[in-house]
């Protein structure tokens, strides 16, 4: 992303709904508005399922939308919760990201759940909907699925000591380093350049990546972190961080999203650890198609001839 050589790169790899195709600066980004909040001491139903969906499929939702409501309610708290297993916690994760984009395209779907989302996680929910609403309104969608590879992501702690790291180098807050490393490439799940050559977790320009890398591998997932809070730092990330975030990528959209995923990392200690588990959904003419870990291609292909082999 980077706008020092201006970072065109094609919306490089743009994610909740992964962008293809040149991101546009819009002139006047959505203003996020106040989330409603209901009471917060109702009961709250446990989690509906313990395991993930296979891999390829995307996680089933309630039809209806005050029990989709009510099973997000309980997705977040056995996200927040140590004592859900490890398989509970990514089954989990991975219905309220489908809850989250379901939502965030459905205005009639977000009049009933808002209502019905506790004061405690009113703010978190209306980030992650307007974040996704964002960064969709970006993208444009294709026939044809990108030439990249998914593959597991770096461990959690391992890229947090990144981010805290490079926060402490060069005093780009952790939360906006792992924002954007989420938004790019899903912590590093994609990897594959974009169609303007970006490269890395952190979707780097050639040109940028010589002038802030420090000599490192823009695809390590250290040297990348590095580079990028080296970036911000220089365009005044303490003096304008949301100018700094548009210099790394030309959108007002971006920077809003950034901001909103940002705050959700800030205010929730466990929202890492869920976002980490996160999938690769990509905007396409047939509708999201989801990449799962083992997706690879050399060239793009027809989402037509892809969804043949691998139904979802």
């Amino acid at each position: 992303m980077m706008a020092g050589d201006r970072r065109k790169r094609g919306a490089a790899l743009l994610v909740v709904l992964l962008i293809a195709g040149c991101a546009q600066t819009p002139a006047n980004p959505e203003n996020p508005g106040a989330a409603v909040v209901a009471d917060s001491s109702r009961p709250v139903p446990p989690a509906p399922a313990v395991s993930p969906a296979p891999a390829g499929a995307q996680p089933k939702l309630a039809a209806e939308p005050d029990q989709l409501g009510r099973d997000l309610v309980a997705d977040e708290r056995a996200l927040a919760d140590p004592s859900t297993s490890a398989a509970a916690l990514t089954a989990a994760a991975r219905r309220q990201q489908a809850a989250y984009r379901l939502i965030a395209r459905s205005p009639d779907i977000d009049a009933v759940v808002r209502p019905g989302i506790p004061a405690d996680l009113a703010d978190g929910y209306h980030r992650n909907v307007n974040a996704i609403q964002q960064l969709t309104a970006l993208a444009t969608p294709l026939d044809t699925l990108p030439a990249w590879r998914i593959q597991p992501p770096a461990p959690v702690d391992e890229l947090r000591g990144h981010y805290r790291e490079a926060e402490a180098a060069f005093g780009v807050g952790w939360n906006y380093l792992a924002a954007i490393n989420f938004v790019e490439t899903r912590f590093g799940r994609i990897v594959g350049d974009s169609s303007a050559g970006a490269q890395g977790p952190m979707q780097f320009m050639p040109g940028t990546w010589a002038a802030y890398g420090a000599g490192g591998d823009v695809r390590d997932p250290r040297d990348a972190m590095m580079g990028a809070a080296r970036y911000l730092a220089a365009n005044n990330f303490a003096g304008d961080p949301d100018g700094a975030i548009f210099r790394y990528n030309n959108s007002q959209r971006y920077v809003a999203a950034v901001n909103d995923y940002a705050a959700v990392l800030a205010a929730d200690a466990h929202a890492l650890g869920g976002y980490h588990r996160w999938e690769v959904y990509y905007k396409t003419t047939a509708g999201d198609v989801l990449l799962p870990v083992g997706y690879q291609q050399a060239e793009r292909i027809p989402v037509a001839d892809y969804l043949a082999d691998h139904p979802q």
